[in-house]
């Protein structure tokens, strides 16, 4: 039996086959330090301590299936959420809750894309957008984000990569794998993009709460009154929650511009027939402390420590630099070495000397083989111990 040829071209290198080989690894024996998925609980950054009460209080409710959109006190706390951050017109009926962020991008592309259609997606991205434009027959288009510019996305390279075909732009801030926090004149300017083509803007916003340096998140759709916008958010990295499997979209923009394809997602969420219901219950617990992540965040927390860490320790390293980033848990370094040709390979080689797991930037559709993603979420003795590893195996180290 054979995949499908639509999966042909669809990858996830995240969890692809170095992953699969430092699981061979470790079934020998061999412990990795897993520096490739943003997991905070398996790190010991600790959810919630009352969302157990939560769940056995409600144990018998929780059992049944809920509306395929979701609770509707749960999608009512996203709407006041979404609200109080800036968002306009956010109607409770046209929030739906997901298994993860992950679902409701797939559910997203499945009800837009016809064959051909296009999508622009930064590079880097988060792979998943662009395996699942592929998935539903779409073509992915990536539109430049600038190092230089600390990550944020050329407007003018955007800008001439429209076609007839593009039917959305996906805007993901704060950025994984960057951690860039977009100002508030870029994304104005995508705005004005999507509002002259007449185009779909899909913002994934799922670390807007794990913010550093005093930055400030500003909303796409808060630009946006009048433009069709899907807002994705979630409580996996603001909550420690990444097993609940527990996300949202927010559709806003008008509806007359919105009614067909909003009944297309309410088809697709009906056949999945609700997402999890458990999940879905702790939702207003925790959208009453949106900002439960601070603690951690905040100068001497322990993710502003291991970040400090990372980012003096990578810059440190000759042959390498690194954007400081400003949000999320994770950077994305660039490798200024002429000996090393294949991102991949030197990812491979590493994890096999060394025992640690990276993922290569030509993974997050990046094009030249010259970066890597780190997560920086273990304790700062481990990322310290890891620049160490990083240093002692470049130094020599050619393909």
């Amino acid at each position: 039996m054979n995949r499908s040829e639509r999966m042909r071209n669809v990858t996830y290198d995240i969890r692809g086959p170095i992953a699969a080989e430092a699981g061979r690894m470790e079934a020998q024996g061999i412990s990795i330090i897993k520096l490739n998925t943003g997991n905070p609980a398996a790190f010991g950054f600790v959810p919630p301590p009352d969302f157990p009460d939560i769940l056995r209080a409600q144990q018998q409710l929780n059992a049944a299936y809920s509306d395929s959109k979701g609770l509707l006190r749960a999608r009512e706390a996203i709407a006041a959420y979404e609200t109080s951050v800036g968002v306009p017109n956010v109607d409770a009926e046209r929030v739906f809750t997901g298994n993860g962020v992950s679902e409701l991008i797939s559910l997203s592309m499945q009800a837009l894309l016809n064959e051909g259609d296009e999508v622009l997606i930064p590079s880097p991205d988060y792979p998943l957008w662009t395996a699942a434009v592929r998935l539903y027959a779409g073509k992915a288009v990536h539109y430049i984000c600038d190092e230089e510019a600390e990550w944020t996305p050329d407007l003018a390279a955007m800008r001439k990569l429209i076609t007839g075909r593009t039917k959305a732009i996906v805007v993901i801030n704060p950025n994984n794998p960057t951690g860039a926090v977009y100002p508030r004149a870029i994304l104005q300017g995508i705005c004005d993009i999507a509002r002259e083509h007449k185009l779909l803007l899909l913002s994934d916003e799922i670390y807007d709460r794990v913010l550093m340096d005093k930055e400030v998140h500003t909303p796409l759709a808060s630009l946006a009154p009048d433009l069709p916008v899907i807002t994705y958010n979630g409580l996996s990295k603001s909550h420690q929650l990444c097993g609940y499997r527990c996300g949202w979209m927010a559709v806003t923009g008008r509806q007359a511009d919105l009614d067909d394809y909003l009944e297309g997602l309410t088809v697709l969420a009906s056949m999945r027939l609700c997402s999890n219901v458990p999940a879905q219950s702790v939702i207003p617990a925790a959208l009453a402390d949106p900002h439960y992540a601070k603690q951690y965040l905040a100068p001497g927390g322990r993710l502003h420590r291991q970040r400090e860490i990372a980012v003096e320790g990578i810059n440190a390293i000759n042959g390498l630099s690194a954007v400081k980033p400003k949000a999320a848990m994770y950077m994305f370094p660039k490798m200024n070495l002429k000996h090393i040709h294949d991102d991949e390979k030197f990812v491979l080689d590493f994890l096999r000397e060394k025992h640690v797991l990276l993922t290569h930037g030509r993974g997050y559709h990046w094009a030249a083989p010259d970066h890597f993603r780190l997560v920086y979420l273990p304790e700062p003795n481990v990322i310290a111990d890891v620049m160490t590893r990083l240093g002692d195996f470049l130094d020599g180290y050619k393909q």
